[in-house]
């Protein structure tokens, strides 16, 4: 308890913790201690342990040109005002997952704040996309969240064994890779090891990937909306609308999102952290330092490319997220880094 803070102990079952950044900021403040649990245009749902509540926002995040980042998000931990529904400050944050939004201007698109871990939701039928999700670990490790790849529909997969071989390179740079069906309980004990008590998880990932099947089988209940994939392309179709927090039964805080069709990096990612750490560690090992890994003597890449050992999809894929971050960061001003989330 701190005081002038109205701590209420259900806070727990939201994922609060004494080591958050967000409680440091909370000495010698006065208010109501809320997370954020939706997050709508007309304001926010929050909850203080209590109760959940419709909280407006500060008037200044109205204004045009502020900051996306010093507006809460859902994860977010804030102090409503003391005597009134209303949000009065954005505490600091322990991590933000975002990507860029789309546009030829930069801009950092908030997606969830205060994650523990990231749930990189894919099917295992035309949605498994190897090239996809070497794209969400970029934006998950770049947020400081541990990645999981979760794949679904694993009762409708032939050819499973395939599947998981050809994300060989992820789970080899210690990527954990799971495979479940998403309707069966049984998925509740496979992802256990993420779900404690006071730990939030997200699911991210494509429409009809079962992120909404997959939160209703961790829940115990059928909470989310969900609906068929197309058969033609196994493309689905947006049941989920906004995020949402959910407690969970185990004690862990769970955040389902709409599906998610474009990934634009954000400019703070590493190549190395999205799987390519094998890729770097070759090109460290050329002869020359500038090397474009084209016809230069003494290329470690192309050696690698032409023995076989090196994949010519990982390669490009390589290439294009290199070119897209160096385009990102010449729209970000020249800029490039990490920050350490935090609030206003």
């Amino acid at each position: 308890m701190c005081e002038g803070v109205a701590i209420h102990p259900q806070l727990l079952r939201l994922g609060w913790r004494d080591e958050l950044p967000a409680a440091a900021a909370l000495e010698g403040a006065r208010g109501r201690l809320a997370r954020v649990i939706e997050q709508h245009r007309a304001g926010y749902r929050v909850s203080d342990g209590l109760a959940e509540i419709r909280a407006l926002s500060p008037p200044q995040w109205a204004r045009k040109g502020w900051d996306p980042e010093a507006r809460a998000v859902v994860g977010d931990w804030v102090l409503l005002e003391p005597t009134e529904d209303r949000i009065a400050r954005l505490l600091p944050r322990r991590t933000l997952v975002a990507r860029a939004a789309a546009g030829e201007h930069f801009r950092r698109q908030p997606i969830a704040a205060n994650i523990d871990t990231v749930f990189v939701v894919s099917g295992l039928d035309r949605d498994f996309n190897p090239r996809r999700l070497e794209r969400y670990l970029l934006l998950v490790r770049a947020a400081g969240c541990e990645p999981v790849i979760v794949l679904t529909k694993r009762d409708l997969c032939e050819n499973l064994g395939e599947r998981l071989q050809a994300l060989d390179p992820l789970r080899g740079q210690g990527v954990t890779v799971t495979a479940v069906d998403a309707r069966d309980p049984g998925a509740r004990e496979a992802l256990a090891p993420w779900l404690g008590p006071g730990q939030t998880v997200v699911l991210v990932g494509s429409s009809g990937a079962g992120k909404s099947t997959l939160t209703n089988t961790l829940l115990g209940l059928a909470r989310q909306k969900t609906a068929a994939v197309r058969a033609a392309d196994s493309r689905g179709r947006h049941t989920t609308t906004h995020r949402s927090l959910i407690p969970l039964p185990c004690g862990a805080c769970l955040i389902d999102t709409p599906g998610m069709r474009e990934l634009k990096l954000t400019g703070e990612e590493e190549l190395a952290e999205g799987g390519f750490q094998d890729i770097e560690q070759l090109a460290a090992r050329c002869r020359f330092r500038d090397c474009r890994h084209q016809a230069e003597p003494g290329c470690a890449v192309r050696q690698a490319l032409d023995a076989g050992a090196l994949d010519p999809a990982r390669w490009a894929q390589y290439c294009k997220l290199q070119d897209e971050l160096e385009t990102t960061v010449q729209l970000r001003g020249g800029r490039r880094g990490r920050r350490r989330p935090q609030g206003d």
